[in-house]
């Protein structure tokens, strides 16, 4: 003990000193530095001075705090991208950061942060609203400004349709400000645009301020004070105020819990996240790459796949989706229709009509009723009902496949056709039947391009052909009937062209493949873009596909055709039919990362066609890196290549964890083995599942599967030296094949003599075992008495027992007799006293005879006669007791 006190002693010594020695050599953290240059127009309190940032705060309208560690790398990144907003930003708002990580500052005292960096806003008392988005100077200035301007003011009938078109939701707020400076109701409206930056960092609920007493009431917004929600397919609704109260809160829940998205904005933050998982799970999604600037005024290809959205939901041709739509085609109409039942307003805005975007020049054939005034015909595809629109994203010439299906409809409908006042021209904008495309515009005209008026044959409206070819008649040249062959010449090129096209308004309500439609910026998210198929190296980063995590496919858009409204709408037709003429996309490994100098070809998704299909005769095996028991048949399938020739058979595997394959080629289990025979692909075969895969047994699958007529005919060709050769290498075989017998038999021999020590050994124990049966059954018997003995010993145990109870029992009943008697012996003794002394109650005055015996002395004992007398009852009385 003294010595195990001793030594705890030492230890706490050592233990004491070495803790001791550490504090004199670790060295006292440095003080904070500037994490912003002395130069830049962000406040940096680099010693978390968080009550001077709360100061500074209260004195200025709009506030960006940054809230970094000077270690983080994402601070560092940021860094510039905050510099950067604050030089274009600096004037209105007030940018400060806060180092919340020295642990001598109020900030870190005050801050738990669990990441860095954080940015917090505060529009003057409101606070904090944190930016959750990326960390990026166009997207922070994008939200400081909405912070700064989070209600639009709409003043005019264009700005209105502006902000309804929208693919975000829109609330709308009616207050007069003529009766008074600040309406009821207009700072709790303010308050909720507020509210909404809080909850949701996107921004996706829009708030606008109407002050236009004719304008609001398009909106079905009568009182001031009243709010409107817009929703493009559903009724729109205005907020109940008597049935909730008009807080901040209650709008924006209100507004969030009821609103109608057509796509949403995806901004994975580059973490850990189920985003994209449970998007998918919703069902087919359509993920849409495109570059976007969030500072920019208009965009135009959202604006058409806003256009794509609209139509492709609108299942019950409602009439304001049908003027929306009209809007962001830039099409004029006569009226706007209100939303609620009130007299129609005129359109203030009339934008002018544009060149088409999609045209050719075809040469009409010989014969033609046309042919003697007109050689030349320009179509254009991809029109609307009101009148030709260009895409603003970009002008694309119409492939074969477009210009035959519109040329299709041109010859069936040139009947139709309505002839203009002139010689040289005539037009027509007219609906076609047999091709995907809603309309189309054929203009015929002579070599002598005229330039006349002409009038649409539907609306019945004169516009001038000068719009649509001016820009067009520089590019086409004017051919020869002979020089440009017909084009109806190539029709059986493409059988579907006359098949009847469902129309692609309302298709979402009309197929089971109804798709979500999902935005990503592709200057921060190109990586799912490539991984989805985009290719690398391209100079727009525009790209489109659909994901079906329910059929374990997806399709993309070829890369090569611009991402435009009508490219989107025929990629979504031709997803929606029941029998999809789009080819599942298949991801692959590179094949370069594979050397070819191997025994064992790795296939690829790219390669897959070429070595399996083309070749000869090829064995290909199904694995995966998880899969445990595909190692184990390396081994095999070395050993398989090595015994057969390459140019026989073609030894395979693939990973199809890494490799997509057609659906014919995939597998249900793994490992499976497939034998693709030479000339006879379609005739692959299975290897079994219940035989175990050795080498015999793939030696003889492949033998009996495999074609011989289809091997080299080399024998024939075969020379002298060969045939030497070849019995060499037989002779070494059989020599090799009978040692190999030799050692099979001298195993075999071994073995027959371990069957007969075996054999007695199994003899020997048999005995053992009848031996120790019979020892068994005898310990049973045993047993058995030994327990009946003891059956009777515990009754003879159980039947003593209750006699010593009795005994006990009767032991008590005389205890207590006996006291009873000594009590009567001794009220009977009592009472004989008595009777003496009543007998003779004279005193004793005579003289006692002296005894025969010797003299008494004074004081000595009296004679025990007396005594003796009277203890005789007594006596008697104990001896009856006893």
């Amino acid at each position: 003990l003294c010595g195990a006190v001793a030594l705890g002693c030492a230890l706490l010594l050592a233990l004491k000193f070495t803790c001791s020695r550490a504090k004199d050599v670790i060295i006292p953290a440095k003080p904070p530095v500037s994490f912003f240059s002395s130069r830049s127009l962000v406040l940096d309190l680099f010693q978390g001075q968080l009550d001077y940032a709360e100061h500074v705060r209260r004195d200025s309208e709009v506030v960006l705090l940054f809230f970094y560690a000077p270690w983080c790398g994402q601070s560092i990144a940021a860094r510039a991208e905050i510099e950067h907003a604050a030089s274009r930003l600096s004037d209105q708002v007030l940018f400060v950061a806060v180092n919340c990580w020295w642990n001598q500052g109020k900030c870190r005292k005050q801050k738990h942060f669990f990441y860095f960096p954080v940015i917090h806003l505060y529009h003057r008392s409101f606070g904090p609203i944190e930016y959750k988005g990326p960390m990026s100077a166009v997207y922070i200035e994008k939200f400081v400004r909405r912070v700064m301007k989070p209600l639009l003011y709409i003043p005019s009938q264009s700005e209105l349709l502006d902000f309804l078109s929208n693919y975000e939701p829109g609330v709308l707020g009616y207050f007069e400000f003529s009766s008074s400076p600040q309406p009821p109701g207009y700072l709790t409206f303010f308050t909720s645009a507020l509210h909404s930056l809080k909850k949701d960092y996107l921004g996706t609920v829009r708030f606008g301020v109407i002050t236009n007493k004719h304008l609001a009431k398009l909106v079905s917004l009568v009182h001031s004070g009243s709010v409107y929600l817009h929703r493009h397919f559903n009724t729109s609704l205005v907020f109940p105020r008597e049935v909730l109260n008009y807080t901040a809160e209650n709008i924006y829940k209100w507004a969030s819990e009821n609103r109608e998205t057509l796509f949403r904005w995806l901004r994975p933050h580059g973490g850990k996240s189920l985003l994209l998982h449970n998007e998918l799970k919703k069902g087919p999604a359509l993920f849409l790459f495109l570059p976007f600037d969030p500072l920019a005024e208009s965009h135009p290809l959202i604006d058409e796949i806003t256009e794509v959205a609209l139509e492709y939901n609108n299942c019950h041709g409602d009439q304001v989706v049908e003027r929306l739509l009209q809007h962001l085609r830039r099409v004029d109409t006569p009226v706007f229709q209100s939303l609620a039942p009130q007299p129609p307003a005129p359109l203030l805005d009339t934008p002018p009509v544009a060149a088409s975007p999609c045209c050719n020049s075809v040469v009409l054939p010989q014969g033609h009723s046309f042919s003697r005034t007109h050689n030349v015909c320009e179509l254009c595809v991809n029109q609307t009902a009101r009148g030709l629109r260009p895409s603003s994203a970009s002008m694309p010439q119409c492939s074969f496949f477009e210009m035959a299906a519109a040329l299709d409809s041109f010859y069936l409908k040139e009947q139709t056709f309505y002839h203009a006042a002139s010689d040289s021209m005539e037009c027509s904008n007219f609906l076609t039947s047999y091709s995907p495309f809603s309309y189309y515009t054929a203009c015929c005209r002579t070599i002598n391009r005229g330039v006349v008026s002409f009038m649409d044959s539907e609306t019945g409206v004169f516009e001038t052909p000068a719009l649509a070819f001016s820009s067009l008649e520089e590019k086409c040249e004017v051919a020869a009937p002979s020089s440009l062959p017909h084009i109806e010449e190539n029709r059986y090129l493409f059988p579907e062209v006359g098949v009847a096209s469902t129309t692609f308004t309302g298709l979402s309500c009309r197929t089971n493949k109804t798709l979500n439609i999902y935005l990503l910026d592709s200057n921060l998210f190109w990586l799912y873009a490539e991984r989805l198929g985009a290719p690398s190296s391209t100079h727009v980063k525009e790209f489109a596909t659909i994901v079906d995590v329910k059929e374990e496919s997806h399709y993309i858009l070829d890369p090569k055709q611009t991402l435009m409204k009508f490219t989107l709408e025929s990629f979504i037709q031709n997803f929606s039919v029941l029998y999809s003429p789009l080819k599942r996309h298949l991801i692959g490994s590179d094949p370069a990362q594979f050397p070819s100098q191997h025994l064992i070809t790795e296939v690829t998704t790219d390669t897959f066609w070429e070595v399996v299909l083309r070749r000869q005769d090829v064995l290909l095996l199904y694995y995966a890196p998880w899969c445990g028991f595909c190692p184990s048949l390396n081994h095999v399938f070395i050993q398989l290549a090595r015994l057969l020739p390459a140019d026989a058979l073609t030894v395979a595997r693939i990973d199809v964890s890494q490799n997509d394959l057609p659906w014919e080629f995939m597998v249900d289990r793994l490992p499976t083995v497939l034998f693709f025979p030479c000339n006879r692909k379609d005739l692959s075969v299975k290897y079994p599942e219940d035989l175990p895969i050795t080498l015999p047994n793939l030696l003889r699958f492949i033998l009996h599967h495999s074609d011989p007529a289809s091997a080299p005919q080399q024998s024939r060709m075969s020379t002298q030296e060969c045939l030497q050769s070849e019995a060499v290498l037989q002779q070494g075989h059989i020599s090799h094949l009978e040692r190999e017998i030799q050692k099979l038999r001298a195993e075999i021999s071994s073995l027959h003599r371990a069957q007969v020590q075996v054999e007695g050994q199994l003899s020997n124990a048999r005995r053992d075992e009848r031996r120790l049966l019979r020892q068994q059954q005898t310990l049973e018997k045993q047993h058995s008495l030994l327990q009946r003995h003891s059956e009777q010993l515990q009754a003879l145990y159980a039947q003593k027992a209750r006699e010593l109870e009795e005994l006990a029992d009767a032991s008590e009943t005389l205890l207590t007799e006996n006291a009873w008697l000594k009590i009567l012996v001794a009220t009977m003794e009592k009472k004989l006293e008595g009777q003496d002394r009543a007998e003779d109650p004279a005193p004793r005055t005579e003289v006692r005879p002296e005894p025969t015996g010797a003299p008494q002395l004074p004081g000595s004992a009296p004679s025990p006669s007396n005594g003796s007398s009277s203890l005789a009852p007594e006596r008697k009385g104990e001896n009856r007791t006893d």
